[in-house]
C-alpha cells in the first residue's frame, strides 16, 4: 500500500517492500512523524553526520534526504523499501549512505534518531556500537509507540549513553530525549551471544554451539519450536539442495548439514543480523559440506524448480504488527523453487493453521508430527 506522510517539508509517498496493493500495513507510523515535526519544532541543527538507526521503511531518511543522512537498519527488506521511497520522492543518488548493523560504524555522529527496535538486544548491541562516535554535542532523539518504550528501553539510554526523559505521548506515540555524558565508559557490546544445544536432542546435536547476534529470534536460548522441528526433521537424503528458509541462527540448517555432509544448505533470511548468525554457527560446528549464506527476500533469485527440501519456521509479526503475508510469500516462493516431488516442511503454532494455506497452494498437506502447541507439516510439490 502506497501512503503519503505530512512532514514539515513536505508529504512524502511511502511504501513497504515488497509493495502490494492489497497490504493494508503502512510505511510509517504516528512516533516517525511525531520525530520530524520535533526536529522541525525545535530547529535541531540536521548538519556534520545524521544518523538514523532502525529506520523501518525508510519513512524518515526519505523525509531528511536532503541533510544526507546515514541509515543503519537490520532489514533487507527495510533497506530496499527505503531505495524505492527515496527514488519515489525523486532523492538525489547518493544523498542517503545505507548501511547495515553488520557495517562498521560511523566515526563521528552529529545527530542520532533512533526508531526504537522490538528487540532491546539489538537497541543494545547498536547503542553500544555507536557509542564511541557519540560526543557532547550530539542530539539523541529516539521514537516509537508508546507500547514500544519501557522502562528497561530507557534504562538502556541512560547506562549506554548518557541522562535520558522521555516526552508527552501523541497519538500514542513517544519520544525519547537522551543527553549524551562523555563520561561514561560502556563496556564493548556482549554479542554475539554463543550456548550449546541441550544434550536431549540426540548425539549428532547434543552439545553443538549456537550462535546469536543480537536481534535475532529467542537469542539467549533455543526456542521450543526449534526445539521441536530439530525433533521432526526429514532424514538425510544424499546430498540433496536443501533451504534453511528464514534461517534465524541457521541451527535448522546446519543440523541437517550435520547428518549429511553432501548436502548443499541455503541459508537464507532478510535479517543481515540472522544470516551472520547462521554462517557463525555453521562455522562454529565445522561442518564439511557446502553452505551459501544470502540475505534477501526468502527465495527470490533462487531459479525455478532448483531445490529438494525447503525448511521454514515463518514469523507472523511484522514489527508490532500480527500478520500471515510473510508466510504466505514464503510458501509461494517455496513452491516456485522446488523441483517436483520436493517437500517443504514447516514448523508453527498450531492455531495459526498453515495446513489450510499449503492445502491451497499445493493440493496436500501431512502433519509429521504435533503436540498440544506446535505442528510440523509436510507439502509435497506434485508438478
Amino acid at each position: 500500500m502506497n501512503d503519503r506522510m505530512t512532514t514539515p517539508w513536505g508529504e512524502v509517498e511511502l511504501a513497504r517492500h515488497p509493495e502490494d496493493p492489497r497490504d493494508q500495513l503502512r510505511a510509517w507510523d504516528a512516533s516517525d512523524a511525531y520525530l520530524l515535526r520535533h526536529l522541525a519544532a525545535q530547529d535541531v541543527p540536521l548538519t556534520g553526520t545524521v544518523v538514523v538507526l532502525g529506520d523501518r521503511w525508510g519513512a524518515l531518511v526519505t523525509a531528511l534526504a536532503a541533510h544526507r543522512p546515514t541509515q543503519i537498519t537490520d532489514s533487507w527488506l527495510g533497506q530496499e523499501a527505503t531505495r524505492a521511497n527515496l527514488a519515489r520522492a525523486g532523492a538525489e543518488t547518493g544523498s542517503v549512505r545505507l548501511l547495515t548493523t553488520q557495517d562498521p560504524a560511523p566515526e563521528r555522529i552529529d545527530v542520532l534518531l533512533v526508531r526504537i527496535p522490538k528487540s532491546l538486544a539489538l537497541l543494545e548491541d547498536q547503542l553500544l556500537r555507536l557509542a564511541p562516535a557519540v560526543h557532547a554535542g550530539t542530539v539523541v532523539v529516539g521514537a516509537g509507540m508508546v507500547k514500544e518504550i519501557h522502562t528497561s528501553t530507557l534504562k538502556l539510554f541512560e547506562r549506554i549513553l548518557g541522562p535520558t526523559r522521555t516526552s508527552l505521548a501523541e497519538q500514542k506515540a513517544r519520544l525519547v530525549f537522551c543527553t549524551p555524558d562523555p563520561s561514561l565508559r560502556p563496556p564493548a557490546t556482549p554479542w554475539p551471544y554463543v550456548y550449546d544445544l541441550p544434550a536431549d536432542l540426540g548425539s549428532t546435536l547434543s552439545g553443538r554451539p549456537v550462535v546469536n547476534h543480537a536481534g535475532v529470534f529467542c537469542a539467549d536460548r533455543l526456542d521450543v519450536g526449534t526445539r521441536f522441528f530439530l525433533r521432526h526433521l526429514p532424514s538425510a537424503g544424499g546430498g540433496r539442495r536443501v533451504v534453511d528458509l528464514g534461517c534465524g541462527n541457521g541451527i535448522v540448517g546446519t543440523a541437517v548439514a550435520l547428518s549429511d555432509p553432501r548436502a548443499e544448505v541455503l541459508f537464507t533470511d532478510e535479517s543481515f543480523q540472522a544470516v551472520a548468525s547462521a554462517e557463525a554457527t555453521y562455522r562454529a560446528n565445522g561442518v564439511p559440506g557446502h553452505a551459501e549464506f544470502r540475505v534477501g527476500d526468502g527465495l527470490a533469485g533462487v531459479a525455478d524448480e532448483s531445490v529438494d527440501v525447503v525448511l521454514n519456521n515463518p514469523p507472523f509479526h511484522s514489527h508490532q504488527a500480527t500478520t500471515d503475508a510473510t508466510a504466505w510469500r514464503m510458501f509461494t516462493g517455496a513452491r516456485r523453487a522446488l523441483r517436483p516431488g520436493g517437500e517443504l516442511w514447516v514448523v508453527g503454532n498450531r492455531h495459526l493453521g498453515y495446513h489450510v494455506k499449503l492445502k491451497r497452494l499445493f493440493g496436500n498437506s501431512e502433519l509429521v508430527a504435533g503436540d498440544r502447541k506446535f505442528v510440523v507439516l509436510k507439502a509435497v510439490r506434485r508438478a
